[in-house]
């Protein structure tokens, strides 16, 4: 009977009832395309890294202490291909590719694209598990020989050669040609964002002598055994690369040694903290909203002090009218947090589609928006409803 009684006071009141949810609807809303958004980013994340392998470890430069002042990444510090052949050695560690960098301007007839232009060598497919689309890569001869081939990434080919088979066609790279020998494989966004298709790879070595002039390494990526051995070997290559560079025992490294669980760990917790600011934002918004439907039940109780004194006066109980009033409350919250719940997955998946942005609904973060949606019914509902039930029969009635 109350039930009934507040679902047609809500219903003659429509639009009233629309514009108090309103808040309601854009609080959750907001909530679940937040948290969507950041579980996506992070699932993301863990998948880009996993695809790169979990059992690689990743070789920078490192800062070092000259006189007192720490230089910055790199600075005074290098690698060079000592390092590399060292950490061939250690019993843990199954590949090894040297790793350069240089954005370069490519042409090809009357087509041209800046892309970047990276140096590895043949195991570098072993570590990045990247198959090849067609031809083949360069072999170790072509490493040592500096030669001038070029696997060229997927976009790279698109850009300059369209639909036509690039494999067997030389371009031009820092006015140098290269002749193209395969294709690889789309691979898709790095776990830092970088589009992995839009690189192209030729020997180390060719980098080195033809394109930079400089014998030092950027970076030396390796490849474990198995993901279990990588604790073990990055103390190894720790230690290898120490006695490499000739590090007594109190000096710092000059080079850090970087697994995927480190690179996961940062970037979900820089990602974990932006969602939960967002989500806390957007919980700022069902707040908000709550205050709104006190507003709105309170405007209500004394438009209709009259139809509560007349409920009272034939024998309605404080009781009653209080439920009643809750009653409307929780069902303005109930049914704006489901449409905000629909209007939130409605936003994630446009934004998936739009922003091409993965977003993943978890499903505690729909119990708990339409949960706290309900507990803001109650407890904003609840002021508005006990000033209705304590209202006096008789001056409820005398009320204009």
């Amino acid at each position: 009977m109350t039930i009934r009684i507040a679902l047609k006071a809500l219903a003659r009141n429509k639009m009233r009832t629309t514009l108090t949810m309103l808040g309601m609807i854009i609080g959750v809303a907001a909530v679940i395309t937040m948290v969507a958004l950041g579980n996506g980013a992070q699932a993301s994340i863990a998948d880009q890294i996993k695809g790169a392998g979990t059992n690689t470890i990743t070789v920078f430069p490192g800062t070092v202490n000259a006189g007192g002042v720490q230089t910055g990444a790199g600075g005074n510090s290098k690698l060079v291909a000592a390092d590399a052949d060292a950490l061939r050695e250690l019993p843990l560690v199954a590949y090894v590719t040297e790793g350069l960098q240089s954005r370069q301007q490519m042409v090809f007839g009357n087509q041209n694209w800046s892309s970047t232009v990276v140096g590895v060598n043949l195991d570098f497919l072993e570590v990045k598990s990247w198959p090849m689309k067609s031809g083949a890569f360069f072999s170790d001869q072509d490493v040592k020989g500096a030669a001038k081939v070029v696997a060229l990434g997927t976009n790279v080919a698109e850009m300059l050669f369209g639909d036509a088979e690039p494999v067997g066609e030389t371009i031009r790279i820092k006015n140098q040609p290269f002749k193209v020998i395969g294709i690889m494989a789309q691979k898709g966004s790095s776990s830092s964002g970088q589009n992995q298709d839009d690189q192209v790879f030729v020997p180390w070595t060719t980098v080195t002598k033809k394109l930079q002039r400089s014998d030092n390494l950027q970076y030396i990526i390796t490849s474990t055994i198995s993901a279990d051995d990588v604790p073990e070997a990055q103390k190894q290559i720790v230690a290898a690369l120490r006695v490499n560079h000739k590090l007594n025992a109190g000096d710092p490294d000059d080079f850090r040694a970087q697994t995927q669980e480190d690179m996961v760990a940062m970037r979900s917790e820089t990602t974990q903290t932006m969602t939960t600011l967002l989500a806390s934002v957007a919980a700022v918004s069902l707040m908000v909203g709550g205050i709104g439907i006190m507003n709105i039940m309170l405007v209500s109780v004394t438009e209709r002090t009259r139809e509560i004194g007349l409920r009272l006066a034939i024998g309605a109980r404080s009781r009653d009218v209080l439920m009643q009033f809750l009653v409307e409350a929780v069902v303005i919250s109930l049914v704006g947090g489901g449409l905000g719940v629909a209007s939130g997955y409605g936003a994630a998946e446009f934004v998936k589609w739009y922003e091409q942005w993965p977003a993943i609904v978890p499903p505690n973060a729909v119990v708990m928006s339409v949960g706290f949606a309900a507990a803001v019914g109650v407890i904003f509902g609840f002021w508005p409803a006990t000033r209705a039930a304590a209202l006096d029969p008789i001056e409820a009635l005398r009320a204009e």
